[in-house]
């Protein structure tokens, strides 16, 4: 029979992967953090010219947040597009990136996926 491409282990995995390690853990914490120095800076700080915090969260999404901006604009969309396009861009990529981190720490440590043997076969 045909399997579901989705189970419950496959997602698992991949919420363990964006959400269950350390490096994982404080880069989605600094994502969190600028974005409560972006916001607070947005609307209680008063400027006379405007306010480049937000482009700190675009530099921690960057360069999946700019793969977003390119295919709106492929789209025809305007350089930025809608701002409900902008944030679930800003939010996917931070995702993407925290998953990707995960893996990129599975890998160092050696996989999942791999046994070993005590007695490797054929030695």
């Amino acid at each position: 029979m045909n399997e579901p491409v989705m189970t419950k282990q496959h997602l698992r995995s991949i919420a363990r992967l964006t959400f269950g390690n350390a490096a994982s853990l404080i880069y989605l914490g600094v994502v969190a953090a600028t974005a409560v120095f972006v916001t607070v800076d947005t609307l209680f700080v008063a400027h006379e010219d405007a306010s480049f915090a937000g482009v700190w969260l675009f530099f921690l999404a960057a360069p999946t947040v700019f793969v977003f901006l390119l295919g709106s604009s492929m789209w025809g969309t305007e350089a930025a597009g809608p701002d409900w396009y902008l944030y679930l861009a800003l939010a996917v990529s931070v995702l993407v990136q925290s998953f990707a981190l995960g893996w990129f720490v599975r890998l160092l440590r050696g996989g999942a996926g791999r046994t070993r043997s005590a007695h490797p076969q054929g030695v």
